[in-house]
């Protein structure tokens, strides 16, 4: 399925039933990264999962684009579903995704979970290495950076399965690759935004998560009021993927009618 943005189409799929679930993909990939956690949560709630500007079967657009930019296609297709609010779910870039979204549209969140992402920007450090990055999928293409991100997006613990799937999802255009790398590079820094942050919000990071820290994730919900805290055991940046019944059982209990917070898991 997809809708009509201005020029561009954006797709998504939707699946189940209940409240209105909306799923944010990690970078490189597109909406298949999240086809587990879909069959998982389907009868729990109505699951949106849309395939991010350029990724995917959606449209790039001939213009460059910044996360805040990807947050208002998120509330376009929305509402071109009627959907009013919603429990908004992103991992790595898709939580940069959600938190603009959350500044932006504060009334439409139900609540929010946000996992392996961090409200700071980028140090001079990750700036540089955003550009080596861009330099490398114009030079080498799109399969030598997934090849050199692998070690970084995952555990020491996860299978063959798990790293071809990510090789799998990371055959994206490279074009887009390159632009979402500089929307990444460019994004705001959103730690003040956090204590406005009401609405029920869980915070999960895998425990051994390189790109975003647990040190990262304490922060945030440190900084959120009420916030719950929930760090997976032996999991790099991607838990959904990684650790996928531990990731939807910490999801389902803030898709009850009136969300409430998770017990916090052992560290």
């Amino acid at each position: 399925m997809h809708v009509q943005l201005g020029s561009r189409r954006l797709a998504y799929q939707v699946a189940g039933h209940g409240q209105p679930l909306v799923l944010l993909h990690a970078f490189p990939f597109d909406g298949r990264f999240w086809d587990g956690t879909v069959e998982r949560l389907r009868d729990h709630a109505t699951v949106i999962v849309p395939d991010l500007r350029g990724f995917g079967q959606s449209d790039r657009g001939a213009v460059a684009f910044s996360v805040a930019d990807l947050a208002d296609d998120v509330a376009e297709l929305l509402d071109a579903l009627g959907q009013q609010s919603v429990t908004l779910v992103g991992v790595s870039w898709g939580g940069y995704i959600a938190l603009a979204f959350a500044q932006k549209f504060p009334a439409r969140l139900t609540a929010l979970i946000l996992a392996d992402t961090k409200a700071g920007p980028d140090s001079a450090e990750a700036r540089d290495a955003r550009a080596d990055a861009i330099a490398l999928v114009a030079s080498d293409g799109v399969t030598a950076y997934v090849e050199k991100q692998l070690p970084r997006l995952l555990g020491p613990a996860a299978g063959p399965a798990v790293r071809e799937t990510v090789r799998t999802l990371g055959r994206q255009q490279p074009e887009s690759i390159m632009a979402g790398l500089a929307a990444l590079r460019d994004r705001p820094d959103r730690r003040a935004e956090l204590p406005a942050i009401s609405c029920p919000t869980l915070i999960m990071v895998g425990a051994d998560d390189v790109l975003t820290p647990p040190a990262e994730a304490r922060a945030m919900a440190t900084a959120i009021p009420n916030a719950t805290l929930v760090e997976i055991p032996g999991c790099g940046h991607l838990p959904n993927l990684e650790a996928p019944d531990a990731f939807c059982a910490a999801v389902v209990p803030f898709l009850a009618p009136g969300p409430r917070p998770c017990p916090r898991a052992a560290r």
